[in-house]
């Protein structure tokens, strides 16, 4: 018991630092911006690739107009926060400069993971407890078993009402 207690007392140290405001001017100049919506591509998909989407949302997710369609859908049902922390993981990734993966990790954790979070996903305690762990020290893979854990949410959940609402229905006419 007195060492898991450490263990947590350090964790909520580091994560503390973490957390912290910016000190420097740099960390100030490099906001995380959340990238405009991409326009979807002009050119509606081919039926094949539509109906592709009914058994993979990694398809989906790899099609443009599919995923600003999928992402509207959402937003009608005010559920889009699974995909937009999805696509925050997946620009999150790309991040090469240490300062601006801390400071990325800091907002995504405060936007998407965090208690009463304004866009807080639907993630287990145990999700939870190892992303808070991996943040200590931001890398790459950092958030990867939350995102796992959304993408197979949203492939159980979202991904069927999907295919049953109209957003989808005019792909497939």
């Amino acid at each position: 018991m007195v060492s898991s207690t450490i263990w947590a007392k350090e964790i909520k140290i580091k994560l503390g630092i973490l957390l912290q405001k910016p000190e420097s001017a740099i960390d100030l100049v490099i906001p995380y911006n959340e990238k405009p919506e991409k326009p979807a591509k002009t050119q509606k998909p081919s039926l094949d690739e539509a109906l592709q989407w009914r058994d993979s949302l990694d398809k989906l997710l790899q099609n443009n107009y599919g995923l600003a369609s999928f992402k509207s859908f959402l937003k009608s049902e005010f559920s889009e926060e699974n995909l937009e922390f999805w696509m925050a993981c997946e620009d999150y990734k790309k991040i090469k400069s240490p300062v601006k993966m801390a400071e990325t990790a800091k907002k995504i954790y405060e936007e998407f993971i965090q208690a009463e979070a304004p866009k807080e996903v639907n993630i287990d305690h145990f999700t939870k407890e190892i992303t808070v762990k991996n943040l200590v020290e931001p890398s790459p893979s950092s958030f990867d078993v939350a995102q796992k854990r959304i993408h197979a949410l949203m492939e159980k959940d979202s991904l069927p009402r999907f295919v049953r609402s109209e957003f989808y229905q005019e792909f497939i006419k």
